[in-house]
């Protein structure tokens, strides 16, 4: 895989997000890729700020996955990749394997979270194989979180589950995210709170 060019922040706190689908049908062109697309309009509604996007569309190749993920965090330096397919009991399934091979620690919680959502709709969530991690290099630090193939899903577990009065039945991973990029170094994000509010502790607000 040749070396790709760092981006280039538009101001200090832009952040950079490395979008990869996980798939051999899309990867082929057999049906197009809803993975990206969907994650990238979800961003885009959800951040306050608009972010630069790396975008992937890759077959379920397990030294490609975690070349892929390794250019993104160390050569273009972004400081959140999320991945979406790959990651059942299937035989091709490889995405959580690929994604750990790159990882300097494991953040177990995400993956958690993003199952008991999932569970609130279909039994088979507890085949789903997510994990996040944090990649680490001497100078940059990123956040790697590995999401379900499905447009619904993946919008659920960003997002939470509100109820018709809009209060939250079940927290969206996202809500964590703005501030795990604060504790590794990251640029410091917020979100528009009728779509997942981010959280962090009061003594790590910015005063605007």
């Amino acid at each position: 895989m040749s070396v790709s060019t760092r981006f280039v922040r538009s101001h200090p706190d832009q952040l950079l997000v490395g979008l990869v689908s996980v798939s051999d049908r899309a990867s082929s062109g057999t049906y197009e890729d809803q993975g990206i697309p969907t994650l990238q309009s979800w961003l885009s509604e959800a951040l306050a700020e608009a972010p630069q996007f790396e975008r992937r569309l890759i077959p379920d190749e397990p030294a490609l996955i975690s070349e892929t993920l390794i250019d993104l965090v160390d050569n273009i330096g972004c400081d959140l990749v999320l991945t979406t397919g790959g990651t059942g009991p299937a035989r091709r399934d490889c995405t959580p394997e690929a994604t750990l091979a790159v990882a300097t620690r494991e953040m177990p919680g995400f993956g958690e979270q993003m199952r008991q959502i999932s569970l609130r709709f279909v039994p088979t969530a507890i085949l789903s194989r997510q994990v996040a991690v944090i990649r680490e290099t001497a100078d940059h630090a990123a956040l790697i979180i590995n999401l379900p193939g499905q447009p619904k899903a993946i919008k659920e577990t960003l997002e939470g589950l509100k109820d018709a009065d809009g209060k939250v039945l079940a927290a969206g991973i996202f809500a964590a995210v703005p501030y795990c990029i604060d504790l590794i170094g990251g640029p410091y994000i917020d979100t528009h709170d009728y779509i997942v509010k981010a959280f962090r502790p009061k003594s790590a607000i910015r005063v605007k």
